[in-house]
This record gives structure tokens, C-alpha cells and sequence, in this order.
């Protein structure tokens, strides 16, 4: 039986709700399939090799013929790729084989082949080849593509072959220049990334990109050689050294760029250097920071990652006439962004003054994004005046609707394989089954359609991220499931804690993937640590608790929520606090709250970690979603902010203990 028929069978099965009773049953080639993920994860052509027959018709057969054509992709002849592209057209995995496959074609500078297949590849995600697609752009047809190389390369954390080299041909070809060389050197030293630094001088000075890695290792003592930067270059090399200094201290990157080397660097260059110092002064919270942006003399000189940083040091300080000059300095795609669309229209009204015209430009602005779909969207409802309620349920879906998802072979081979153990291949084909760069993608009421099928199969990760992908057609109860609710409202009842921040939290935490497990050992529904989980297990008399049951739901959420509770208790019932030390420990909150006090919005936004800052705002954002289902009442997410401040000394002490 061809696997296109397996699939057609499964399919036939989940609509006429055998599916459970097919699923349970065992299938001799799943076992199958299972030795050969081990087998692929190892190396291992040959097992490989002698496990694929035994694959033939299973409805996973794509992946386990992609495992094996993959791991001797360097060394199968042109005919056998060609074939596997031909036996698979259409799938996933074809798709997946093909962006290796050109990947390997640029790596060998095959530019011909790479040409000829770049247009059949699909998934468009990779940035990498996107690099080498450029390239020969580049080549073919002479192309000024150096906007779209740059944005790429820049994004890059560590550098890889296609950009770089895409980066040197450009640059042998005047699309890009020294600045813009420098410029990806300076990103990559402030990002702690030394390796893309490097390569990036040597593009531009060959013979000096040695001297990044003396400049990483110890940039205190290179600029302590007090060098006279005669040269272009050898200002630059100034810069990263006051780059990397600023990182650990700057206070005395400043002191340095004050007494010796603003006089020898150009504008731009003492703008960037200047601009950094105050983004490592921001992310430390201190005051200065302010300062040390207010000695940029031209904004547009910076990128967006640094033009954020002076917006969140200008909110701590509540100068609004910097917030909306950053802003408004971003490039078009940074000024989309909702938080810095908010805190423009925020800072317009607050420079207004008597004149109507920043006002109605910044209810524009509000409109534009006013929406329930995350933090911001949600602030901005109610500085429209706007109660944060579900919009209306979207018209039932048909039955056409519902059985073109459940026919649809990308979708049922990704929900066998999460089945069985597969989630990552899974949720791979999923997403790109229902991406909007595969075959033009899929409608709103598809995507609908396609979340109700993961939610009614329980994969709740699934079911959340492809609901959230519609535009127009939102179906809020469906981004927001609540499975468990009895044990979640029971045992967030019992403790006086409200279910919709838990809610929010476990949304954020594990999507209702019940076997979640982090990368450093958090467990569950809650994501609780093994040692937290001991400890708060005492605090709460669950005296009979053993490691062993932290997967289990029941446990899991009496114990998730028992240290919530403790958690927001120590920080007086403040939710972005409670949220921030969940994700991060209650050590930093305590520290990041010192200082002026502020609106949490601007709190939350300043946090200087971006997994926290951007948990704490989901979090809230979740809750507020929450709230308003689960109550069906108006919500206010500016309510649950509240502010933040220096602890309230009347009130207890904190508990030192808490994990």
C-alpha cells in the first residue's frame, strides 16, 4: 500500500472517530521509524540504509526516506536526490531535502545547480540560503541587493557561509562599503559574538582581524596602549574595544570616550560608541544611561536595536521629547513594532500640549493597533477608552471546512508523528503545512479549521500557534483554550489566586504540553523545577510529594500554583513582578525594582533580559484574555499593571528562601 493511500485511511479514520482506537493500536512500522530518528541522530548510514525497506507504506515513510537520503546527501549522485524530489513533490519533506541540498550546492559554489533548483524551493525560511540566492542574484543579473543582504546578515548571531561570502562579494562589487562592514563588527562585539566580528573585519582589513580576538579577550588593555587611531581602521578596532569594555563597565567606556577617544573618532563613530555605552548603562538600570544617549548627536546614525534602548532609558526618566525623536528615527520596519507604535502615540500626547495635530496623529496610531492580540494591542484599547472584551465568535465552521483539514496528508503525517513520540518533526511539517509561504498558504477559516482539528486531537501547542495566525477572523476562545479548568480553577480557588494568571502563565510556560521539559530540567504543565518543586512542596504540606509525580497534572498545578502564590505574595500582589521572578528567579525582580516608581508598562519594557521582558508582557497579556472569557465581564490589562517601585517597607520582609 502506497503511503498517499495510508494517509488517505488515516484520514478516513479521524473523521469517523476511530482515530484513538488506530493510534493505540501498535503499528509494526512505528518501531520502525523510531529506530531510524535514532539511527539518523547517530550517524548511522548503514542502519539506515537497512531499515527503509521496512518503511514502505507507512505513513511516515517521507521522513524516514528523508533520514536516509540526508545522512549521504554529500555523497549520493545527482539522479538519487532528483528522484526522492520526484517521489515526494509536494510534501514537506521534499521541501526539507531541497533547502539542504542547496545549502550543500552553495557551500560548493555550484552556482549553476543552485539556480536552477532555488526557484522550487519553497519554505523560504532559511537565512542562510536566502544569502546564496542572493548571491546569484547578484551575479545573474547584476541586482542591488544589499539592503535585503544586510538585513540578513545582520540579524545573524554567528556567522555562516552564505552571508559572509554573499558580504564579500558585494563588497568586492561596491554594494556594500567599510561602514557597513564595521557596522555588522560592532553588532556582532555587542552582542558577545567575537567569531562573527572577526570574519566581518576580514572581509575589510585582513590583516588586522587578529586583533579582535585580543580586543574580546582583554579591551581594557588594548586601548590602554593609548594608539594614536590615525587610520579609519584602526578607530574602528577603537570602537570595539570600547564596545566590548562597555559591556562589563560603562562607566568606564564613558570615562575613556570622554578624557582620549571622542577627539580621534568620526561623528558617527562617537554617535555608535556613545549609543552603546548607554545601552549597557540601560540594561544595567542605571541612571546614567540617560546621559550617555544624550551625546548622540545624530539618532539616524544608530540602528533600531540602539534606538530602542534610548526609548526604554528616555521612559524611565519621562522624557518624552526622546522618546518620540528615537522613534521617529527607526527604520520603517522598526516604527511598526507595536511597543515603539504605542510609546510614539504615548509620547505624542505628552508633548502635545494645546496643539491638535500630534494629538489626532497619535490616535491614529492607537487605531491602527488597537486590538485583544498581546500587550501593547491591549494597552492601546484603553488609552482608545476601549474594555478589553472577546470580539465576536466567528461563524461556525462548515463541514467542507472541517474535512479538508482532516484530508489534508501534511497535517495528518504531522499529527501521527507527534503521536507517536515525534513532536519536533512533527510540529515542523505542521508549521509548514500551515505556513504562509507554502503554496500562498492558508485562508483565516483554514487556519481555524486546522486549529480546531490539533485542539480536538489535544495538541495544544499547535492549536494555539496556528489560531493565532489569523488576521481577520479570531475565535479568542480558541488562542486560549483552557484544558484541566476544573483543577485549575479548583486548586487556584483554594489559595485565593486568580485562574486567568495561571492560565496565562501555563500558556506561556508549556503551551499544555504536559510533558514539557525545558532545557534546564523545568518540568510540566507549570514548567516547575525539581529543587523548587521540593521546596514549595514543604511550604504547602505536600509531605507525601516525590520527584517522580511532577509530570502528573494534578500534582503539577497544586504545586505550580502553590508557588505562584508565594511568589506574588512576596512581591505584594504585583503581577508583572510575580511574572518576571517565575520566568527569571525573585532575585532580579528585587533588584530591577529599584529606582523611581513607574508605570509596570514602563517597568516590564525595561527589563534587561528580552526572555523575561517579553514573558512578563505576554503573561499579563494572556491574563487579561483570560480574565475576560472566564468571566465574560470587561477587563483592564492597566489595572493588573499597576506600578513599580522600591518595596513598601511597612510591609514584611521578603522571604530570602524563596527558590
Amino acid at each position: 500500500m502506497k503511503f498517499t493511500q495510508i494517509l488517505t485511511l488515516v484520514c478516513a479514520l479521524s473523521m469517523t472517530g476511530l482515530w484513538s482506537t488506530a493510534s493505540q493500536a501498535q503499528n509494526k512500522g512505528d518501531e520502525v521509524i523510531l529506530d531510524m530518528q535514532q539511527a539518523f541522530r547517530k550517524g548511522d548510514k548503514n542502519r539506515l540504509s537497512a531499515l527503509l525497506p521496512q518503511t514502505r507504506g507507512h505513513v511516515l515513510e517521507p521522513l524516514a526516506a528523508y533520514w536516509e537520503m540526508r545522512n549521504r546527501l554529500d555523497t549520493a549522485p545527482e539522479s538519487e536526490i532528483r528522484s526522492y524530489l520526484s517521489t515526494y513533490a509536494g510534501s514537506y519533506y521534499e521541501d526539507r531535502l531541497r533547502n539542504d541540498w542547496l545549502l550543500q550546492l552553495g557551500r560548493q559554489r555550484n552556482w549553476a545547480a543552485f539556480t536552477a533548483h532555488y526557484p522550487l524551493y519553497r519554505m523560504q525560511d532559511d537565512r542562510e540560503l536566502r544569502c546564496y540566492g542572493l548571491a546569484t542574484e547578484a551575479m545573474n543579473s547584476k541586482a542591488n541587493v544589499a539592503d535585503e543582504a544586510k538585513k540578513h546578515w545582520y540579524a545573524l548571531r554567528e556567522a555562516d557561509d552564505g552571508c559572509t561570502w554573499l558580504a564579500e562579494h558585494l563588497h568586492s562589487g561596491k554594494q556594500i562599503n567599510g561602514l557597513d562592514l564595521w557596522r555588522k563588527a560592532r553588532i556582532a562585539m555587542d552582542a558577545n559574538r567575537p567569531r562573527p566580528a572577526q570574519a566581518a573585519v576580514a572581509i575589510e582589513a585582513p590583516k588586522l582581524a587578529e586583533q579582535v580576538a585580543l580586543i574580546y579577550a582583554d579591551p581594557a588593555k588594548y586601548l590602554d596602549k593609548r594608539i594614536i587611531a590615525i587610520t579609519r581602521n584602526r578607530k574602528e578596532l577603537a570602537v570595539l574595544a570600547l564596545i566590548r569594555l562597555a559591556s562589563s563597565d560603562p562607566s568606564q567606556a564613558a570615562s575613556l570616550m570622554e578624557r582620549r577617544w571622542a577627539i580621534q573618532l568620526s561623528a558617527e563613530e562617537r554617535n555608535w560608541t556613545w549609543a552603546v555605552i548607554g545601552k549597557q548603562a540601560a540594561q544595567k538600570l542605571q541612571n546614567e544611561a540617560a546621559g550617555y544617549f544624550a551625546k548622540v548627536q545624530k539618532d539616524s546614525d544608530l540602528n533600531d536595536d540602539l534606538l530602542s534602548w534610548k526609548i526604554r532609558a528616555a521612559l524611565r526618566q519621562s522624557d518624552w521629547k526622546q522618546v518620540l525623536s528615537a522613534s521617529q528615527a527607526m527604520s520603517p520596519e522598526g516604527r511598526k513594532d507595536p511597543a515603539w507604535v504605542y510609546w510614539r502615540a504615548r509620547a505624542l500626547l505628552a508633548t502635545a500640549g494645546d496643539n491638535p495635530v500630534p494629538r489626532q496623529e497619535a490616535q491614529s496610531l492607537l487605531q491602527s493597533m488597537a486590538s485583544v492580540h498581546g500587550f501593547y494591542e491591549q494597552l492601546a484599547m484603553e488609552e482608545l477608552g476601549q474594555a478589553i472584551l472577546p470580539p465576536q465568535k466567528p461563524e461556525p465552521l462548515t463541514a467542507a471546512e472541517r474535512a479538508a483539514v482532516h484530508l489534508n496528508p501534511g497535517l495528518q503525517r504531522a499529527l501521527y508523528a507527534i503521536n507517536i513520540g515525534l513532536r519536533a518533526e512533527g510540529n515542523r511539517e505542521w508549521n509548514y503545512t500551515t505556513n504562509l509561504h507554502t503554496r500562498g498558504g492558508m485562508s483565516d477559516r483554514e487556519l481555524l479549521a486546522a486549529a480546531e482539528l490539533a485542539c480536538q486531537r489535544q495538541v495544544w501547542d499547535r492549536c494555539i500557534n496556528t489560531s493565532e495566525r489569523t488576521k481577520e477572523v479570531i475565535d479568542l476562545e480558541q488562542r486560549f483554550p483552557m484544558p484541566l479548568r476544573e483543577t485549575v480553577v479548583r486548586r487556584s480557588g483554594n489559595i485565593q489566586l486568580d485562574p486567568a494568571f495561571v492560565y496565562g502563565l501555563i500558556r506561556q510556560e508549556s503551551r499544555f504540553i504536559t510533558d514539557a521539559r525545558s532545557h534546564v530540567g523545568a518540568s510540566g504543565l507549570m514548567q516547575v523545577m525539581p529543587a523548587t518543586a521540593k521546596w514549595t512542596a514543604k511550604k504547602i504540606g505536600l509531605n507525601s510529594f516525590t520527584p517522580n509525580q511532577i509530570n502528573d497534572h494534578e500534582v503539577n498545578v497544586t504545586i505550580g500554583t502553590g508557588y505562584l502564590k508565594l511568589v506574588l505574595n512576596d512581591f505584594e500582589g504585583s503581577m508583572p513582578m510575580a511574572a518576571a521572578a517565575y520566568n527569571a528567579g525573585p532575585s532580579r525582580p528585587r533588584n530591577w525594582r529599584n529606582g523611581p516608581v513607574m508605570e509596570a508598562a514602563i517597568w516590564a519594557e525595561n527589563i534587561p533580559f528580552q526572555e523575561t521582558r517579553d514573558y512578563v508582557k505576554k503573561v499579563l497579556a494572556n491574563t487579561t484574555n483570560y480574565a475576560a472569557i472566564l468571566t465574560g465581564q470587561p477587563q483592564s490589562l492597566k489595572a493588573r499593571l499597576g506600578k513599580v517601585g522600591p518595596r513598601n517597607t511597612p510591609l514584611p520582609e521578603e522571604s530570602k528562601d524563596l527558590p
